[in-house]
């Protein structure tokens, strides 16, 4: 059974969670993350994959922190899923690290500025595992059609697209949540990017900035709206967070935002069978 099949299986319980840090700052915060994670998934019945980056390298200045890079990067979440017993996914930026990353990923994701690479694409779908392949915020939600039939050409039809928001003018986003059913009338999961959603790119100059104080009506709006899961980078204390801080959910918040996520999810259902 594929990671995909046991998900689908674990969401009659409420929709799948992507969650952790942006990026690997150190092993500690990593791992202390990834158990707190774990821990408020199970209790909620939540299907959870955590996801954190071993390289940033879109960062907006050439001086930011990325992560302690592949090599480094792999061998901490292969401790921290060989300790855990989780689904782990990351990043990958070439066709080059499609295969060390799927020796250790349960699930490779390719980030919005690549998701027109063809070549990043395929590399990804011949591994056979499991992708999620951001919409990048230049592309309209038809546009992802493109992107699928690249990706299943290999025969690899174990796919997740995430919506992250659409470039709005200068340093903003928007969600238009006409996305989400466009996108899933071509047949596969779609997950909300909730943090991502809410940065302001390049909004501080050398760094972007966001606005966290809108997850929770984003990401309750977006469950309302049929998403099959949600996308959220987490971190016990964002202020001091090496990237993304200013859109990253605090750590000990995260259990009462999917506490209200999982009833709405729950109701959403209750209705749509009601009406079939």
């Amino acid at each position: 059974m594929s990671l995909i099949d046991e998900i689908n299986l674990q969401r009659k319980k409420g929709p799948l969670i992507i969650a952790g840090p942006c990026v690997i700052e150190t092993e500690d915060i990593t791992f202390y993350t990834a158990k707190s994670l774990k821990e408020i998934c199970l209790e909620l019945g939540l299907p959870f994959i955590f996801k954190t980056s071993y390289d940033k390298a879109n960062r907006t200045s050439l001086t930011s922190y990325r992560g302690p890079g592949i090599e480094r990067g792999l061998q901490i979440i292969a401790d921290i899923k060989r300790k855990l017993h989780i689904p782990i996914t990351s990043d990958i930026h070439s066709t080059y690290e499609a295969k060390p990353a799927s020796e250790v990923l349960d699930m490779l994701q390719i980030p919005a500025f690549l998701c027109r690479q063809t070549d990043i694409i395929i590399s990804a779908s011949k591994t056979g595992k499991p992708v999620n392949i951001k919409k990048g915020q230049f592309l309209a939600p038809w546009d992802v059609k493109n992107i699928i039939e690249k990706f299943t050409s290999t025969g690899n039809f174990d796919l997740f697209i995430t919506e992250r928001g659409t470039t709005f003018g200068y340093n903003n986003l928007v969600v238009d949540f006409r996305s989400f059913p466009i996108i899933k009338s071509f047949g596969f999961p779609v997950i909300f990017d909730v943090t991502h959603s809410l940065q302001l790119p390049g909004g501080q100059g050398s760094c972007s900035g966001g606005q966290r104080e809108f997850a929770e009506p984003l990401a309750k709006a977006a469950i309302a709206a049929g998403v099959d899961g949600l996308f959220m980078e987490v971190h016990p204390n964002p202020e001091e967070a090496l990237c993304d801080g200013p859109n990253m959910i605090r750590l000990e918040e995260v259990k009462g935002l999917l506490k209200k996520v999982k009833a709405i999810y729950e109701v959403i259902r209750q209705v749509d069978n009601s009406y079939k």
